[in-house]
């Protein structure tokens, strides 16, 4: 039986309550770790030597790419994580050994390889163009001493989490018996597998509970055909019986996802009301659907939930997360000016956004107790010098007359700004450190 899921406010019912059990979960990651690397400048003028543009760089982000990006998005959502993979020892091992660590709520397991080259993906951007992406990268088994190793780390960190996630990119880690082994342990213990497969050869996941392909993976991994909702059902159902997977849940792009297990098919309608950017959806909505499962949701909720998590990060630019707020405001939208109070992470991934656009950014700051005429002709005039205006709102503020929400609501509410966040320090330095915008405007009271 075939069962569509209805995207009514009926069916939100019991989310958000779902949504707040997601933080208190434990979820163990294995799988293919990479740096990813953005270079952001502007492009003026054609390099004399080559018909190409030449990028004058004007600033540079790295951050945890792969199975990585899949830990990012489960602490994004509150839950802890005992994180394992294999880096090399190079610079970019180096680098994401200090990223995962500095994460809250992770246990970090990074295995290091001598003379393993660490996987970087660097891609250069100008006006939310993409120009190039270099790849530096080993896709060789890594050495089978550090797999047995890795193996009995993993069978200690099942102990302490309640679902395993395998991150399979093809870069040399899940190869030979080890995913074999990874299932089997997991089974052993108790513990729920969700695979992230990649390759044709599906066989290497046998057993696991849910597996989470991508269309195409599944076209390849049958040599069935997948163009619409029947096709797919039937190649999952094939995939799902030929190697005893408990679940199938496949993810469609802008068509939603598709989940097939023992109780049937049902379809999942994309949430996403616009689509900005795809990059790493599939890892939100892994993450999302291993704390779902970790929370022990019925599947179709926890796959509800995975296909939410997708909508909004699609509907931002570059590599972002999906945090609870995200979700349970995807649920019950804001209405009007309130959308543009934001959190500080938030507003970072906001700014990312226009960046992307080329849009310039400003930022100003103030306590704006009370707003006053004054105020308002300074803010028009700083929003003039921008294509976007961030306003910074000092709290709390000692002897204030109005609350800071009150205050918050008011700057919100006028058109000449973009974007309302509040800082607790006392200057914004951090903050402004945080969102790099392109001119800061001062004055405010």
């Amino acid at each position: 039986m075939t069962e569509r899921q209805p995207n009514t406010t009926d069916a939100n019912a019991g989310l958000a309550d779902a949504i707040r059990l997601l933080g208190r979960t434990s979820v163990l990651v294995v799988g293919d770790v990479m740096l990813d690397r953005y270079v952001y400048g502007t492009v003026e003028r054609v390099s004399p030597e080559a018909p190409v543009p030449i990028l004058a760089i004007e600033r540079e982000m790295t951050m945890p790419g792969g199975a990585g990006n899949v830990v990012r998005n489960l602490t994004a959502l509150g839950a802890a994580v005992a994180f394992i993979s294999v880096v090399g020892d190079d610079q970019a091992g180096s680098d994401l050994t200090g990223l995962i660590g500095g994460q809250p709520n992770v246990e970090p397991w990074l295995l290091v390889q001598g003379g393993r080259i660490t996987t970087l993906k660097t891609r250069y951007l100008s006006a939310g163009q993409h120009l190039l992406r270099a790849d530096r990268e080993e896709d060789s088994p890594i050495q089978p001493r550090l797999a047995e190793r890795l193996l009995r780390i993993a069978r200690d960190a099942m102990a302490a989490t309640s679902v395993t996630v395998l991150s399979d990119y093809r870069k040399g880690l899940l190869t030979g018996e080890l995913p074999a082994q990874l299932i089997a342990a997991a089974r052993e213990a108790g513990r729920t597998v969700i695979v992230d497969p990649k390759g044709p050869d599906f066989s290497r996941y046998a057993g696991a509970d849910i597996i989470m392909p991508n269309r195409t993976d599944l076209a390849e991994a049958t040599g069935m055909r997948v163009d619409g909702e029947t096709a797919i059902v039937a190649a999952a159902t094939a995939l799902r019986q030929r190697h005893g997977f408990g679940a199938v849940v496949v993810t469609r792009g802008n068509d939603g996802m598709t989940l097939l297990d023992a109780g049937g098919a049902r379809h999942f309608p994309a949430e996403a009301a616009e689509v900005y950017d795809i990059a790493g959806a599939g890892d939100t909505a892994l993450a999302t659907l291993a704390a779902g499962a970790a929370a022990r949701l019925d599947l179709p909720v926890a796959v509800r939930l995975a296909n939410i998590a997708a909508g909004v990060v699609v509907g931002k630019i570059g590599t972002v997360v999906a945090r609870e707020a995200d979700l349970l405001a995807a649920l019950s939208p804001q209405g009007g000016a309130l959308r543009k109070i934001v959190s500080r992470d938030a507003a970072v991934e906001h700014v990312q956004r226009w960046h992307h656009k080329g849009w310039r950014v400003g930022f100003t700051h103030g306590r704006f107790d009370p707003l006053l005429p004054a105020d308002l002709h300074w803010l028009e005039e700083a929003r003039e010098v921008c294509d976007r205006l961030v306003v910074g709102l000092k709290s709390p503020v000692a002897d204030a007359t109005q609350p800071e929400a009150a205050r918050a609501a008011m700057l919100a509410s006028l058109a000449c700004i973009d974007l309302v966040t509040v800082f607790a320090e006392d200057t914004p330095d951090a903050l402004i450190a945080a969102l790099q915008p392109d001119v800061t405007v001062t004055g405010g009271r």
